[in-house]
């Protein structure tokens, strides 16, 4: 049994040179100190199929651009980790817990860590003092009793701060940068006015009674779970609606799964996205697959050659795009009765299920890993049991609609904050606005430096 923490233990003999690092490699071996260890995460089955988609040191340093993104790939678990329902009486009592908790943590504070350069693993920086105060006032960070306190991001604090960006949805990755200051700035108040908003939704949502067996979004937390008998079966990540197309929240029911569907582009998209775009590139109807309709998705053709889009009558034409792998429904649609329109589909675009933050879409939900959804959705229907059907379908390659007899409930919710039975407190960015009245830091609007560029915004539902 290790004495103490090789973390703690490399921050001090590393700066010793070659023979510190000699005597931590004797401590290692005879099981006074412990080093750290990473695990690699496999691939699911569907991303092998065609057209599915496609040890450390404290010493100060700055890593590679490679063995950064190394980490970040390894880090990047965002699906919640348990069988616990967002709508359950367990969650429920796990964030009135969160909630005493943080209304003692809100009688102290904590202290608010100033703006300014992005500070990286093995920087030294004044603010880390502020850092690791605001990172053990919520439990990231252990408690020190070392006399003396770094001023460097050593590996210790950047695994607190890792964690600290997992369980607020930010991207991880070990910096303390713009996103993660707003986050941690902001007041422990507000963090427990927001738990209470959200038990309030969570309790909302439960009313009159939980399902069975159901579908639930939680579009600020980009994730999707499948529940049954109470228990979640799956968890998909998720692409939600971008600012100004927002992904409501409703209550409806999944009736129906298209294999190799057509999409009717809405006349919200064709308005707003598809005919501003084809004033620019008129060849992209015929790049995309995408025809033109007089009058309704099911009257006469019309040559896009034969239409000026700088007049065109918006009101008269519809757009319908033929199936296929550039298709913006991807190989599946699943068919939702509700007042919005909305609906959950496969996507070409899987690339963009590697972001963190996936508000992308028009108002429609994509699902990573979509056809082990439909494979659970539709086990219940009369030779659909036995898995392995819905590969059979894809083979063959030919538009199927299975109406299903025992249609499931969806529901998309809108989440910010819950806590986990473990103890555990997550917190989302607030995505559309709906827990503060007015903007409060750690709120969506502005750009961290060090992000990656957003995707361009495709034309899709």
């Amino acid at each position: 049994m290790a004495l103490f923490d090789g973390t703690t233990a490399q921050g001090v003999l590393a700066r010793s040179g070659g023979v510190g690092m000699l005597m931590l490699a004797m401590l290692a071996a005879i099981g006074v100190v412990t080093l750290p260890t990473v695990q690699a995460q496999a691939a699911e089955w569907w991303e092998q199929l065609p057209g599915f988609g496609g040890a450390q040191s404290t010493q100060p340093r700055r890593r590679s651009a490679q063995d950064r993104e190394a980490a970040e790939r390894q880090q990047f678990e965002d699906l919640r980790p348990n069988a616990t329902p967002w709508l359950s009486e367990e969650t429920i009592s796990a964030i009135d817990a969160a909630i005493e908790r943080y209304e003692r943590i809100a009688q102290r504070g904590w202290p608010t860590v100033a703006r300014g350069r992005t500070i990286r693993p093995g920087d030294d920086d004044e603010r880390i003092a502020a850092v690791k105060q605001r990172l053990r006032a919520t439990g990231e960070l252990p408690r020190s009793d070392d006399y003396f306190e770094t001023l460097t991001l050593d590996d210790r604090v950047e695994q607190a701060v890792r964690k600290f960006q997992r369980n607020n949805g930010l991207r991880v990755t070990g910096r303390v940068d713009r996103a993660t200051i707003d986050a941690m700035n902001v007041p422990a108040a507000d963090r427990v006015a927001q738990l209470k908003r959200n038990r309030e939704r969570i309790i909302a949502m439960m009313q009159p009674r939980t399902e069975e067996k159901y579908v639930l979004v939680n579009v600020p937390a980009f994730e999707l779970e499948a529940v049954e008998r109470y228990e979640v079966r799956q968890r998909h990540r998720v692409i939600v609606g971008r600012e100004g197309r927002e992904t409501p929240d409703l209550k409806g029911t999944i009736r129906a799964v298209n294999f190799f569907p057509y999409w009717r582009v809405p006349t919200s998209v064709a308005t707003l996205d598809l005919i501003p775009r084809l004033r620019k590139e008129p060849e992209y109807l015929n790049q995309e697959g995408i025809r033109v309709y007089d009058g309704s998705y099911d009257g006469p053709e019309i040559p896009a050659t034969q239409i000026d889009w700088s007049a065109v009558d918006q009101n008269r034409i519809r757009f319908k795009q033929d199936p296929g792998d550039r298709n913006a429904l991807g190989l599946v649609r699943l068919d939702m009765s509700n007042e919005h329109g909305v609906y959950m589909h496969d996507t070409p675009m899987k690339n963009l299920f590697d972001q963190r933050g996936r508000a992308f879409s028009a108002g429609c939900v994509r699902v990573q890993g979509v056809m082990d959804l439909v494979e659970w959705v539709a086990q219940g229907e009369a030779g659909w049991e036995q898995p392995g059907r819905v590969r059979d379908v894809l083979a063959a390659g030919q538009a199927l609609d299975l109406q299903l007899s025992r249609p499931v409930p969806v529901i998309f919710a809108y989440f910010t904050a819950w806590a986990e039975p473990n103890g555990e407190v997550q917190f989302r960015p607030d995505l559309y606005g709906r827990d503060f009245p007015v903007k409060v830091a750690g709120q969506p609007g502005e750009t961290d430096p060090d992000a990656p560029p957003p995707p361009p915004n495709g034309i899709a539902p």
